[in-house]
């Protein structure tokens, strides 16, 4: 006899009494709970399964005759809320989630009817919880690990105090990274009071934080308009302090200073203004010859222009989108309304994940860049009706309107990425014919008669600082150049501005882009004498004239 015939053998016997085995086990456990009423104890389902061969599987099946537990049920009450308590609280565990301290509050109640007093014992302000400054103060401390060009002008310049006397009154997006520029402007010597320009993009616990270090915060995520303007009006109209100084985002304060207070305006020693609104509202009071102070245009230096508005946005639209929607971009006909920096921030991000992206332009030479760039350039009435997702970006009004609206493909996305909410028509939505349904934090489907849905994203507000967050390291370049800005106009001799709009000089922008490049351990190449002489510069810069375009 072989050897592979005596192992066949050896192992038939053994697959007959692993069968054996298996039948006893089962006798066993059938005995166990023949009885309806009989339980089984976990010693002796233990005892069960340790019988149970391993080496062999075993194809007979074991029937439990004891009651089923239907797990298909829905939990009761008691259990759902055990449940959505435990996930609630795994979810806030960690302290890095500024969701948790932010949303998560279930005081219904308006800051505007709460009294609340800070460590200092002041009132002088007015947010969402003031107890949740220990919070935000450890996002300002993330945030300033990547500002440190920004730390660096607080650093040289804190010794002379460039800003003793001023009054400043802000009103701009109250994040971290704003609350590190804020806290500069202090440690220059200026007094602040603050003001969000968004109603949906102030971090509560950012500006509970500032308003435990003594600046004056008029701000809470989620305000309603009646809200927005009142705490602008807290910022200027208090008692014993004037503000001299406006650093405004959208033109919302500088308007409101100019219609309601109007002698207050008059005193004002400099405007700095960051949007492309607040800049077109400047330069409108300037041509009717009502600008009675001279102003920065900040939107429009070089350092603001090519970096935040093109590296900022080419990173938080995506975020925007996937915190929202959840949407894949991959192959989704995506069309950019306007293709300026910030159209061509979002264009490249969009196409770099596949989608289909077409552009809008009035402008025909923005237009022949996006030709170039790989772009068809569409009437948004030609395609609307086949897009999946559309985002506005021209700080014009009426971009996108209810005739479009009402001619889109179900389950098509809108959003905003220029500042105003003015871009898409949301007014025309709210009309009794159409149903809108708040799905989640800041994404609202408007339902038409025919069931079609249109997802719209923080009621055509600016979808990165409503609905997420923008790189900090980005918001250092623009913040230092808020801070140069007003320095210049505070300190300037009375004759070097008049009452008009002023681009930041071309020195100031290379030496806030000049501060940044640390961070990369860049050096920069420096010119021979004769270089410098045959070129017509100075060896320090600036090294461009003010007409180049960069």
């Amino acid at each position: 006899m072989s050897d592979s015939t005596v192992d066949a053998k050896l192992e038939l016997k053994q697959a007959s009494k692993d069968v054996k085995e298996s039948e006893n086990v089962a006798e066993k456990y059938s005995a166990m709970t023949v009885s309806k009423n009989s339980e089984l104890t976990m010693g002796e389902l233990s005892s069960v399964l340790s019988a149970v061969p391993t080496h062999k599987p075993v194809k007979k099946q074991i029937q439990f005759v004891e009651d089923k537990q239907e797990f298909s049920k829905f939990p009761t009450k008691t259990g759902r809320r055990s449940l959505s308590r435990s996930i609630s609280q795994s979810s806030t565990d960690s302290y890095s989630s500024a969701a948790s301290y932010t949303d998560s509050s279930d005081d219904e109640t308006s800051p505007r009817d709460k009294t609340q007093v800070n460590s200092r014992g002041s009132s002088d302000f007015c947010v969402k919880n003031i107890k949740q400054a220990e919070f935000g103060r450890r996002e300002i401390e993330i945030a300033v690990q990547d500002m440190s060009a920004l730390i660096s002008l607080r650093k040289r310049a804190q010794g002379e105090k460039p800003l003793a006397g001023a009054k400043i009154v802000g009103c701009t997006h109250i994040t971290a990274q704003t609350a590190v520029l804020i806290e500069t402007l202090v440690s220059l010597g200026a007094q602040c009071r603050w003001t969000a320009c968004n109603i949906y993009s102030t971090q509560n616990e950012v500006a509970a934080a500032l308003s435990e270090r003594g600046v004056p915060v008029f701000a809470w995520k989620g305000e309603s308009e009646d809200d927005f303007w009142w705490c602008i009006d807290q910022c200027v109209n208090t008692e014993g302090w004037q503000p001299n100084m406006i650093l405004d985002d959208g033109g919302d304060l500088t308007h409101w200073v100019y219609k309601k207070y109007p002698n207050v305006f008059k005193k004002i020693r400099g405007i700095v203004e960051e949007s492309v609104t607040g800049v077109h509202r400047l330069y409108q009071l300037s041509k009717a010859g009502k600008l009675c102070v001279p102003a920065m245009n900040v939107n429009d230096s070089v350092t603001k222009q090519k970096f935040d508005n093109l590296y900022c946005c080419r990173e938080s639209i995506l975020d925007g989108l996937k915190r929202t929607t959840d949407v894949m971009f991959g192959g989704k006909q995506v069309v950019v309304c306007g293709y300026g920096e910030v159209g061509k921030g979002c264009c490249a991000a969009l196409k770099a994940l596949g989608s289909v992206v077409c552009i809008t332009e009035i402008d025909p030479i923005c237009a022949l860049q996006g030709c170039m760039d790989g772009f068809r350039v569409v009437k948004l009435s030609e395609v609307v009706r086949h897009v999946d997702v559309i985002i506005t970006c021209t700080g014009n009004k009426n971009v996108v309107t209810r005739e479009q609206l009402d001619r889109m493909k179900n389950g098509c996305i809108v959003c905003n990425m220029g500042h105003s909410n003015t871009e898409i028509d949301v007014a025309s939505m709210r009309t009794p014919e159409l149903t809108w349904e708040r799905v989640r934090s800041q994404v609202d489907h408007v339902i038409w008669p025919d069931g079609k849905r249109v997802i719209l994203l923080a009621e055509g507000r600016l979808l990165n600082l409503s609905c997420s967050t923008v790189p900090t390291f980005v918001l250092s370049i623009t913040a230092t150049t808020q801070a140069l800005a007003l320095i210049e106009l505070y300190n300037a001799p009375e004759s070097r501005y008049k009452q008009d709009v002023y681009l930041l000089p071309k020195k100031m922008d290379e030496y806030v882009a000049s501060l940044h490049l640390a961070t990369f351990d860049a050096h920069l190449t420096e010119l021979s004498d004769d270089q410098a002489k045959y070129l017509g510069l100075n060896k320090n810069g600036p090294f461009k004239p003010n007409y180049y375009r960069y």
